[in-house]
């Protein structure tokens, strides 16, 4: 992963150890210079993890910098400041803060010291005062969290940030870094970059401070090398499509699946000669005879699935692809990295929409891809070629977003689970399908593979198109919208939102009747969205 590097930290100079500091560093004196190798070989954790030298400067400081120490400032967009690095025998002449143009009180906490680093020479500025802005270092925000963070929860909030991130500042939040590009202080920087010799960023589309932040905080949840952030939840579908699976090549996926992602595979795919056997989601013996008879390239389902939350064994169907040669990958949007871990279950990718429970604030779109390195830099490098980059923005939206996702979660899996319960068991409910149902075809294996049945319940009411738009209409918390997995609750009835612009039989071939609801489930208090339930169940 690239992150930027106009400045080095080294381990000799003392460091600050947490992110909540109420003094500042040790001042060395006036004018003194230090010199000194760094030792690529020396503990990282010592520069990049609890220890991570902050580099801090004094209020107006930007103001204070020399022409030339303002245009080798790092484009960081969110730090003002950062450490202008310079050549050889030139930190000196050229860093000339206007002690005079700053107050009395912060004229007297600031020191300028030129840290000699192999070729480059990094000018430091040192503050006591807390409020100033600090500077992005170079570091690695591959931080393992498993040693002293026991829970999901935990790593959701904390992961790529408080101990990984590559953006240095004392803001618990992670900053947005709003630049299309960034710039190279000298051609040989420029060079030595291409050459792989020098981590940084290079252009928007490539690459962004705060939306690597969230990939390093969903691969830690999913328990994955890599993660590649794009613009939806259908992006990262279809670009993982594109990137994996070669002209004329076959997939496997099942009956059951997002109709968009259904509509890409049977018109889109073909274009290329691309192939697909569609299989029910439970029938091995499909699976095993198609990857006998064809040269399958990847399968590809949700589970639970879209609308009917049929669950797929992902261990099992691992196995299988794998003896073959076949790519498994898996869209775990409705289960979150908290209900089900497909990586871990054997899976070789793991897809979501982060639209859903991740951002879980109906406010932002956004997909991800999780899984090795060698497969999503795949992804990653068609990706970058089509364009589909999340903005920075949106990034900051999702970072925030999963700092509640362990709640969010825990809140909707109970409502779901209890309110699927009451509407199997109500007059004017044919029929539910939810996973954590003893009734659903896969209960057993959800049990096995999951850890909570997730927020999203579908079910039939008695009665037809309208006598189901009359119940729907009477509910008063959730809204009638598309999509799912947010704090307010959602409903909707697919064979209008969804299906509409086919006909009555056309849409029951995928199952989708005229009857059937789908009803995810937010935050709000259980009891208010049971009583709302069933006055709305009465009013048909």
């Amino acid at each position: 992963m690239a992150v930027s590097s106009y400045a080095r930290a080294f381990p000799s100079f003392e460091c600050r150890s947490e992110p909540d500091f109420s003094g500042s560093l040790p001042r060395p004196k006036a004018g003194v210079r230090f010199s000194g190798k760094y030792n690529s070989g020396s503990n990282r954790s010592q520069v990049y993890g609890l220890s991570s030298l902050i580099f801090r400067f004094p209020p107006n400081f930007v103001r204070q910098l020399s022409i030339k120490a303002r245009r080798n400032c790092s484009n960081i967009g969110v730090a003002q400041v950062v450490a202008a690095s310079w050549s050889n025998n030139q930190a000196g002449p050229e860093f000339t803060p206007a002690a005079n143009a700053v107050d009395s009180s912060a004229a007297a906490a600031v020191t300028s010291i030129g840290i000699t680093a192999g070729d480059e020479e990094v000018a430091v500025v040192e503050n006591a005062d807390c409020n100033d802005q600090n500077v992005q270092i170079k570091g690695s925000t591959g931080v393992k969290y498993a040693s002293f963070l026991n829970s999901d929860g935990s790593v959701a909030i904390h992961a790529g940030e408080r101990l990984g991130r590559g953006i240095v500042t004392d803001a618990i939040t992670t900053p947005v870094v709003n630049t299309s590009a960034y710039f190279f202080n000298k051609t040989s920087d420029l060079i030595d970059f291409k050459e792989k010799r020098r981590a940084s960023f290079e252009y928007g589309r490539y690459g962004n401070p705060t939306t690597v932040v969230l990939e390093e905080k969903i691969s830690a949840l999913e328990g994955a090398e890599s993660t590649l952030i794009v613009a939806s939840g259908m992006c990262a579908s279809t670009v993982m499509f594109l990137a994996l699976v070669p002209a004329g090549g076959h997939i496997v996926t099942t009956t059951d699946c997002y109709r968009k992602t259904r509509v890409f595979i049977e018109t889109i795919l073909p274009k290329m000669g691309i192939t697909a056997t569609v299989i029910d989601p439970a029938d091995m013996g499909a699976l095993e005879l198609t990857l006998n008879q064809k040269k399958v390239d990847l399968f590809f389902t949700e589970s639970p699935t879209n609308p009917f939350l049929r669950c797929v064994d992902i261990e099992l169907v691992s196995k299988l692809c794998s003896e073959k040669g076949a790519l498994v990958c898996i869209d775990g949007t409705f289960a979150t990295p908290l209900n089900q871990k497909a990586l871990a279950l054997g899976a070789d990718l793991v897809v979501h929409s982060a639209t859903k429970f991740l951002g879980g604030h109906n406010d932002v779109l956004a997909g991800c891809i999780s899984g090795p390195e060698k497969l999503v830099s795949v992804i990653r490098n068609l990706h970058h070629i089509l364009g589909g980059a999340l903005n920075p923005n949106a990034a900051y939206l999702i970072i925030r977003g999963m700092k509640t996702l362990h709640l969010r979660v825990q809140q909707q899996n109970s409502t779901a689970l209890r309110m699927a319960e009451i509407l199997e068991a109500h007059p004017k409910v044919k029929h539910v399908y939810y996973p954590g149902l003893p009734s659903h075809p896969e209960y057993h294996l959800a049990k096995k593979q999951m850890t909570g049945f997730g927020g999203v319940v579908s079910f039939e009411v008695d009665g037809d198109l309208l006598t189901t738009a009359k119940f729907v209409d009477a509910l008063r918390i959730p809204y009638i919208a598309p999509s799912f997995g947010g704090c307010e609750s959602i409903v909707d009835q697919p064979a209008i939102m969804s299906y509409w612009d086919l006909s009555q039989s056309d849409r029951a071939k995928y199952g989708i009747l005229d009857n059937l609801v789908r009803f995810s489930f937010g935050v709000e208090d259980f009891e208010d969205v049971k009583a709302d339930v069933l006055q709305a169940l009465d009013s048909i």
